[in-house]
């Protein structure tokens, strides 16, 4: 299929250097919050590239559940492929794909595990579903068929009828320490406004890139 003819032109929004903050955690969080009040379906989608042993990128979209100004946090199955990937190599990228408002953020950094304690803070906090829905899954593993699955499931609701579900040892958060955040508007005759946060040992560096 010819996708040549398959175009949009960008409005004439613009972003200038005096519009930037100084933090590029407090300029995220203006445009997060400015993506919610226009009730983008689920903002804090994110896309995270890890790379395997072979160099080979992979993608996959996961949930930013919290940030500040330590970095981004998501959370997963430790023996999924994300993490195996993490673990081997931990510069990993994240892309907030905000099309509505012709937006995007780039955040480049390294990974590392957050505590026991956080994980057990957020997971404690999730519907039972989803905590059950924890506990069924051996992320990214083979399986012969989605019966299996349920069976599975059924098995880890009676498991847990009563009380308290418990925090799986295999499963909790990560948190990407940003090294370069990048803000993309889009702009006219596709002259996008560009401009990277890189981080230095005396703050933060803004530099407006070339679109």
């Amino acid at each position: 299929m010819d996708l040549a003819d398959f175009r949009k032109e960008y409005s004439d929004r613009g972003l200038r250097r005096e519009e930037m903050l100084a933090d590029p955690v407090a300029q995220f969080s203006t445009w997060f919050s400015q993506a919610t009040e226009l009730h983008l379906h689920e903002p804090n989608a994110m896309t995270l590239a890890t790379v395997d042993e072979t160099g080979m990128p992979c993608q996959r979209t996961v949930l930013l559940k919290y940030y500040d100004q330590d970095g981004f946090v998501f959370f997963t199955n430790y023996g999924s492929r994300k993490a195996m990937q993490m673990a081997q190599n931990p510069r990993v990228s994240l892309l907030f794909p905000w099309i509505t408002l012709e937006r995007q953020v780039i955040v480049q950094g390294k990974v590392e595990k957050i505590s026991t304690a956080e994980s057990l803070k957020y997971f404690a906090s999730r519907p039972r579903e989803s905590q059950i829905g924890a506990w069924v899954s051996n992320q990214s593993e083979v399986i012969t068929s989605r019966k299996f699955l349920m069976q599975k499931l059924a098995e880890i609701r009676e498991k847990f009828s009563h009380g308290e579900i418990p925090l799986p040892s295999f499963w909790g958060g990560y948190r990407v320490v940003p090294q370069m955040i990048e803000f993309w508007q889009g702009g006219p005759a596709r002259l996008h406004d560009r401009f990277l946060y890189r981080k230095q040992a005396a703050g933060w560096k803004i530099e407006r890139l070339s679109p």
